[in-house]
């Protein structure tokens, strides 16, 4: 298809067009709380979910905040990727196995001026998009919440934090931060994002154990299984000289230390880990209780490939990847700590 030029471009547009390329969890999530603020936004995604909202609406709720909704005749919902051909900003949500053919239907159908901002959890992805995409510009983000799908269009944020991307040209933050969805710049966005990889190596674990959240970070066992975990990852990631920038208030080396505390010590110290929605799960969880594929590959798997490059051991993150590929195949039965260990 030959491109059609953009509306002038997220820089010179005052009401840039936005494109959620899969309309997911978070992608209805970000989607619907932009367009609840007056920008125009369209949301491309799979029928699975875009059924719901076209009978349903959006219902966006947050643990702290009220409810938003969004009137199904009010939303622009696509399964055409031709709609990306007078986007401004696409902000790409897909699970970290779509990544390539997102970019696919990027190049095919977006014009060189739309910024295309990575929503996805796992590193790499703005390095996949740039080999398909090398006239856009191309930004890798960092979202620290997790959206529990709740079904007939309702998702609810059941974490805390800021959206971060990197510093780049224009104001492209300030264009997409609105009231409850706070985004900010960073000039160090490969070191937060590693932070927050290592915060997500939690949503296999968490998948497994059919805990809440909360109730996981209160069973001292399993922190300890997390901090051993994370202690893993870390020494893999030192090993190749990666940069860290925690997304916790404390530094990512103290991490697993604070985890191994005994609860009531852990209960006053880590406060603010706790702060979050009682009857949240990983979007691992959600992901096995409905039968579909996890990213489990582009974390537990990350880490792996990155030991073997330096042949350094990972157990405990093979033992957890090989638990959620059996998952996968067969269902999820609950996993106790003590599974993991050899």
């Amino acid at each position: 298809m030959r491109k059609r030029p953009s509306c002038g471009g997220a820089l010179g547009n005052s009401q840039p067009h936005i494109v959620i390329a899969g309309a997911g969890a978070i992608g209805c999530y970000v989607g619907g709380l932009l367009d609840h603020a007056g920008h125009h936004v369209s949301f491309l995604g799979r029928p699975r979910i875009l059924d719901e909202v076209r009978k349903a609406g959006l219902r966006l709720s947050d643990y702290g905040r009220g409810e938003v909704w969004r009137a199904p005749g009010r939303l622009d919902l696509r399964e055409d990727a031709e709609v990306l051909a007078t986007a401004d900003i696409i902000l790409v949500c897909v699970k970290s196995s779509a990544t390539a053919q997102m970019g696919e239907m990027i190049a095919a159908h977006a014009p060189d001026a739309a910024i295309v901002i990575s929503l996805q959890n796992g590193m790499g992805h703005a390095d996949t998009l740039r080999a398909q995409l090398p006239d856009h510009d191309i930004r890798a983000g960092m979202v620290p919440f997790n959206v529990v799908p709740l079904g007939e269009g309702r998702f609810h944020r059941a974490t805390s934090g800021d959206i971060v991307i990197p510093a780049g040209a224009g104001e492209v933050a300030g264009m997409i931060s609105v009231e409850g969805l706070r985004v900010t710049q960073s000039d160090a966005i490969e070191a937060v994002q590693w932070g927050k990889f290592l915060i997500n190596l939690n949503n296999a674990p968490n998948a497994l154990s059919g805990l809440t959240l909360q109730e996981q970070l209160l069973d001292r066992d399993w922190r300890r299984l997390m901090a051993d975990q994370m202690a893993e990852a870390l020494g893999v990631l030192r090993a190749h000289g990666c940069a860290i920038r925690s997304t916790t208030p404390v530094p990512a080396g103290l991490v697993p230390h604070i985890l191994r505390l005994p609860t009531p010590l852990f209960r006053r110290i880590a406060a603010r880990m706790l702060t979050i929605d009682p009857k949240a799960r990983t979007s691992m969880a959600y992901g096995l209780i409905g039968g579909r594929p996890t990213e489990i590959d582009a974390l537990q798997g990350a880490v792996i490939a990155m030991g073997q490059a330096k042949s350094i051991p990972t157990p405990l993150c093979s033992a957890i990847h090989a638990a959620v590929k059996r998952a996968e195949q067969s269902g999820l039965v609950p996993q106790t700590p003590d599974s993991f260990r050899r």
